[in-house]
């Protein structure tokens, strides 16, 4: 199928960047999302045996290899117990130097900090994730608000959940047929059977499970949302993309077009490069004449609002803060997703005096972040108008994404 999505109100682009495969959210003809990734793949969600080579008693973390010669970060704190494969026996839960274990990837290497695993096996489905933790845990989306929808769904779940692992219902669970629902829950459980089963018979380095690529996840979640569609210019993404959706009876999900060359190069139509430009820029303009400094430093995010030319010319000079400091507020929260920024984010506001000036764009902050599918947090605003937040990390910056030679 050739031709332009007209009827969708949000897109999802899949192309090529080099040697990279660039995925863009597009939301009302506007660029919301960017995400690059090496051409065969990344380690993000797959799941190894790997040996224990050092314990960090002071850091309460174990460094593992996962992979011939791929070091990862194996926190301590709050860990479950382990799936063990070397067959040792013991008597309590311990990781020692030399054990073998099954571990996930949960986040991508950042800078000069290895890739972060864990124990507890996260597999995900369109509608709903098996997650292993102590204990059997069920929980249901905080977006699914209607409370006999929730009690349904959590009681669905309860039926499947094990000693080892239990089940959260995603958003989209809400809209789909119990029927459904539950196949996917059962395809989940077998195939964490099959992972758990097979990894005490398989050496040490060995893949367990593959994730899907980075911009198939994508898909994936966006999948159940009402007028969204996937674009792209390139033919064997296509097909990969037709494959996966006709794997998972996703095909009727959201329409799959390839793009028309008679249309121009969609690059330019949906100005693709030119976004990744300015979102490669420290600098960023508001609208009415103030503008962003947004600075990565290894500890922190660091970004500086600036009345710029906003401020010319104008008697009021408490309103014009305000109106700049509410216009960097929904600037702030695109840019942190565009350009995936995460961890400790720190933002200097301009000063105002008015106690309700402070609060209406702490509030305004709080409303737009929480629009983010990656969780973010507002703290607080200090007196000088400094607001500290916080974003999850789970992958690379896209700066760092679009980088050669990263692992």
């Amino acid at each position: 199928m050739k031709g332009v999505v007209n009827s969708v109100k949000e897109e999802l682009l899949v192309t090529r960047r080099e040697d990279k495969i660039l995925f863009a959210r597009v939301q009302d003809g506007k660029i919301v999302q960017l995400q690059a990734e090496d051409s065969d793949g990344g380690i993000l969600g797959n799941i190894y045996v790997a040996k224990v080579r050092n314990i960090v008693k002071n850091i309460n973390a174990a460094f593992v290899e996962f992979a011939k010669g791929q070091m990862g970060y194996l926190p301590l704190t709050g860990q479950i117990a382990p799936i063990h494969t070397d067959g040792t026996p013991r008597n309590d839960d311990r990781i020692l130097i030399g054990d073998e274990l099954i571990v996930q990837v949960t986040k991508e290497a950042v800078k000069t900090k290895p890739p972060t695993v864990s124990c507890a096996i996260e597999l995900p489905g369109r509608y709903a994730v098996l997650t292993r933790k102590n204990g059997i845990v069920t929980s249901v989306s905080k977006k699914i608000q209607d409370e006999d929808k929730r009690e349904n769904l959590r009681c669905i779940l309860q039926e499947y959940a094990g000693e080892s692992y239990g089940f959260v219902a995603r958003t989209n669970s809400a809209s789909c047929e119990e029927m459904t629902l539950r196949g996917e829950i059962e395809g989940l459980v077998k195939q964490y059977e099959q992972i758990t089963k097979q990894g005490i018979h398989r050496t040490v380095y060995s893949v367990l499970y593959r994730a899907a690529d980075g911009y198939l996840s994508q898909i994936r979640d966006s999948l159940g949302g009402q007028s969204t569609g996937i674009l792209t210019d390139d033919e064997e993404l296509y097909a990969q993309i037709q494959t996966y959706l006709e794997a998972g009876g996703l095909q009727d999900s959201m329409p799959l077009t390839l793009w028309d060359p008679d249309h121009g190069k969609m690059d330019a139509v949906y100005d693709i490069s030119r976004t990744i430009e300015k979102v490669l820029r420290p600098k960023v303009w508001l609208r009415g004449g103030g503008y962003l400094i947004i600075q990565p430093t290894e500890a922190l995010i660091a970004i500086d609002v600036n009345t710029g030319k906003a401020i010319s010319k104008k008697k009021d000079v408490e309103k014009t803060f305000l109106k700049v400091n509410m216009e960097a507020v929904e600037e702030i929260a695109r840019q942190l997703r565009l350009r995936n920024l995460s961890g400790m984010i720190l933002i200097d506001f301009i000063d105002m005096k008015d106690p309700e000036h402070k609060e209406k764009v702490l509030q305004a902050l709080e409303r737009a972040t929480a629009k983010d599918p990656v969780q973010t947090t507002v703290v607080d605003m200090t007196a000088l108008g400094l607001v500290e937040v916080t974003r999850k990390k789970v992958r690379k910056s896209f700066y760092e994404q679009l980088k050669k030679g990263q692992d």
